[in-house]
């Protein structure tokens, strides 16, 4: 597929621009239809909720606040009214403004404080707040302010006027690209190298917004759902597209041909991709265990963002590839290929360092690793689910001085009252029992409607506050039983804090099923038990130590006013089972880039050390470029307006910046040197009844076999160390092994350890050339049999070897 895409990029461009345009042009027709569908069947507030439809079913537009306060005398005098009423009359005559409730009509006594200097309005809207054209809330806003004056001050809030404060759609998503287009630039130095991957994601992403939009006509789709679906979509989409565009560039500088560099790549980097995708959407829809409607949405779009930004990186990048050819490279690139050569395949050097320091001291660096994890972990013993709303907004925004002002005038618990509701009327002990209860500051009882009764209860205390939640169970639990009735308590704080309940019963069983799935894709992929379970350990470590820094900034404040996300507060209670399924599917993601290196190393040398070793230096440079890229995205989703979407952003930026530079780099290939052997042990009855699933095949192999067709037979290996007289190893030694006619069959360069290792296309006898700068050249015969040849090397300054 991959040749193909790439003998047929123009096709193939045109098939992409012809779904973005399409999916475009349908969801502009179309519109979108998101619906938060927050209840859960057998709770008592869904029950309530049920009760409420019932009793006031033409109650369907969205309600917003108009608040105001005097600085002296009272909200009633005529030099206020003469100014508010007014404004309240001309936004009741608005085209989309159902009714306007104030506190000067004959039943409005209750909407102005005991200390008559706060007053409140409510406007009742035709449509629900996504609904409500934007221009028609701005015109509600700027009417309502008109009215301010010296001594009169006007605030707004509700669901409809929160869209007003939203930055522009798309910021967040800006920035974030932006941001990795710097790190892509340093990482490729090659300006259309750096756009391949933006190119691919914005593909992916750009389809899998649009057809989101479309899902929403059929299914339930929550509005934080494409939110979510961009901030995954674009991570992944540029570090699929990055793994893929490196390993292609490498074979160019090996001497490939662009086509056969394109086709080696998309048959190695672009086999784990497929592998990295299927394990994120396999996390994604784990999400279905917790059998939550309001996950089902975000399950499908962010799974259709993944699927479609992996076949963007399949289809589309080679296509690209196609039509850059070597420009995918810099100037200084081809001009250093044309006048030298291919080039050896050489590690950085400082990855190699780290990864050799790794291996002498595994221990003093896992302890650290631990030692940093558990202390970020800390916070999330306090970890309390529950709901953001207004309160949480920046100080400057309207939406939080209305919230701030009606819980100063009306008390904090005004701002989240509870619902209970009865079938029948309510009877007189039920509602004195309300009232006497503790944590209640006022309850009354609405005339009945549709044989539905309805108590509105105002707490003493916050919405978000633990006391309210204990309100809730007393309610439940004590004054309603005890006055005999069968009533439910419902209202928003009362949904939040069932879906917190829920959320925290079923969380264990969703932590399970998603870690079962990952050990079964990794035991067939690597075919070992000890690599699963290091990995599920990993993914439990990061998964608290990103919650913890999570606690740290969103519920105990540490730093939110730096980072301009509002007040603290509870963590919301959907965002758990989201994070873990993200969490989950980047960290295989990483395990699978890592240790799928380290695997194809032990399959050749059976030497564990040595495979850890090899595998870290060679993949640890582009892991850590891909981690970096999706902490910037992430991190930009601060941006988005939507605490939902900050959270989200910080914490998974939190928890890919632990597992790539803490995890990946040090604790994982750091135990696995202390585990030797043991990471590729698997019983023999197992071994025969798993399937095989190639997740990244031998690229040197592949290779080696399509340019030297006359050498057949099971491919081997020489390896070992080039060191000096002294023992010192020599970093950057060129190892070359040739046939005994002098035909080159592989060349290497040393790493910073001294190591070595070249492919051996069958048994037989060879000539291994080894030197260096500063010392004389060796040659030596070496005769391979059937399994690995360890065979160490000492240079010395000016000696030459004669071929034995």
């Amino acid at each position: 597929m991959a040749r193909w895409c790439y003998r047929h990029r123009l096709v193939v461009l045109l098939l992409w621009l012809g779904a973005l345009f399409g999916l475009g042009a349908a969801s502009s027709a179309a519109g979108t239809n998101y619906a938060n569908v927050f209840s859960l069947p057998n709770t008592d507030s869904t029950t309530a909720y049920d009760l409420m439809e019932k009793a006031f079913p033409e109650r369907a537009g969205d309600t917003d606040t108009v608040v105001w306060k005097v600085d002296d005398g009272s909200v009633r005098d005529d030099s206020v009214r003469s100014r508010i009423e007014p404004a309240l009359d001309e936004i009741g005559r608005m085209k989309g403004v159902g009714e306007v409730t104030d506190p000067y009509a004959a039943q409005g006594a209750a909407q102005i404080s005991r200390d008559g200097r706060i007053a409140y309005a409510q406007i009742t809207f035709t449509e629900q707040a996504n609904a409500v054209p934007k221009e028609l809330i701005e015109d509600v806003v700027d009417k309502a302010q008109a009215a301010e004056t010296d001594g009169l001050r006007v605030e707004l809030g509700g669901q409809a006027v929160a869209r007003t404060q939203e930055p522009p759609q798309g910021i967040a998503e800006a920035v974030g690209i932006l941001a990795a287009a710097v790190v892509l630039f340093l990482a490729f130095g090659s300006l259309f190298a750096m756009l391949l991957p933006i190119v691919v994601a914005i593909a992916g992403v750009g389809t899998g917004m649009i057809a989101t939009m479309l899902m929403s006509h059929v299914t339930d789709v929550p509005e934080v759902a494409p939110l979510l679906g961009s901030l995954i979509g674009l991570g992944v989409g540029i570090d699929y597209a990055l793994f893929i565009v490196t390993r292609h560039r490498r074979g160019i500088l090996r001497g490939m041909k662009p086509q056969e560099a394109a086709v080696t790549a998309l048959n190695t980097s672009g086999r784990a991709v497929l592998f990295a995708g299927g394990t994120v959407c396999i996390a994604l829809a784990g999400m279905l265990v917790m059998n939550m409607r309001f996950l089902d949405g975000v399950v499908v779009a962010t799974s259709l963002t993944v699927v479609l930004s992996v076949l963007a990186a399949i289809t589309l990048l080679p296509a690209l590839l196609g039509l850059l050819g070597m420009r995918v490279l810099s100037r200084r690139q081809r001009r250093r290929l044309a006048a030298a050569g291919p080039e050896p395949a050489e590690t950085s050097g400082l990855a190699a360092r780290w990864s050799s320091y790794v291996q002498r001291h595994p221990r003093p660096v896992a302890a650290l690793a631990v030692v940093v994890m558990a202390a970020l972990a800390i916070p999330v013993l306090s970890l309390r689910l529950g709901a953001t709303d207004q309160g949480n907004h920046q100080e400057s925004q309207t939406t939080r001085q209305a919230y701030d002002l009606l819980a100063e005038g009306f008390g904090p618990g005004f701002n989240g009252p509870l619902q209970v509701v009865v079938e029948g009327d309510a009877p007189e002990g039920l509602v004195n029992g309300i009232r006497s209860a503790e944590g209640v500051a006022q309850a009354a009882a609405v005339p009945p409607a549709n044989g539905v009764t309805v108590i509105q209860v105002v707490p003493t205390t916050s919405p978000q506050s633990e006391q309210t939640d204990q309100l809730i169970d007393r309610l439940r639990d004590d004054v309603i039983p005890r006055s005999g009735a069968e009533a439910h308590v419902g209202g928003v704080t009362a949904v939040f804090k069932d879906f917190a309940s829920v959320t925290g019963d079923r969380l264990p069983y969703f932590v399970a099923t998603i870690i079962a799935l990952g050990f079964l894709l990794l035991l067939v992929a690597f075919r070992s038990l000890v690599v699963p379970l290091t990995a599920a350990l990993m993914n439990l470590i990061a998964a608290a130590a990103s919650f913890g820094v999570l606690v740290a900034i969103f519920q105990w404040g540490w730093g939110t006013e730096l980072i301009g996300v509002g007040k603290e507060g509870p963590i919301t209670s959907f965002l758990p089972v989201i994070m873990l399924s993200l969490l989950f599917g980047l960290s295989m993601d990483y395990q699978v880039f890592l240790v799928s290196r380290m695997h194809e190393e032990w399959v050749h040398t059976k030497d564990n050390a040595r495979a850890v070793r090899v595998g870290l230096a060679e993949t640890s440079r582009v892991i850590n470029s891909a981690a970096l890229i999706m902490i910037c995205v992430f991190s930009a989703f601060v941006l988005s307006g939507d605490m939902e979407g900050a959270m989200a952003g910080i914490g998974l930026a939190a928890a890919v910046a632990l597992d790539a530079f803490i995890l990946r780099t040090a604790l994982v290939p750091a135990a696995m040197h202390m585990l030797g052997n043991a990471n590729w042990w698997l019983p023999d009855w197992l071994e025969k009844r798993l399937p095989h699933l190639a997740v990244e095949p031998k690229e040197e192999a592949a290779v080696e076999a399509e340019q030297e067709p006359a050498v057949t037979g099971r491919t081997s290996v020489v390896h070992g160390f080039v060191r000096g007289t002294d023992g010192e190893p020599v970093d950057g030694a060129a190892v070359t092994l040739l046939t005994k006619g002098g035909r080159q069959l592989d060349r290497v360069s040393s790493l910073a350890d001294g190591s070595y290792i070249v492919s051996v296309p069958a048994p037989g006898t060879y000539l291994l050339a080894t030197s260096a700068e500063s010392y004389g050249s060796r040659a030596g015969q070496v005769v391979v049999a059937d399994g690995p040849l360890v065979y160490d090397v000492e240079l010395a300054e000016g000696e030459v070897d004669a071929v034995n």
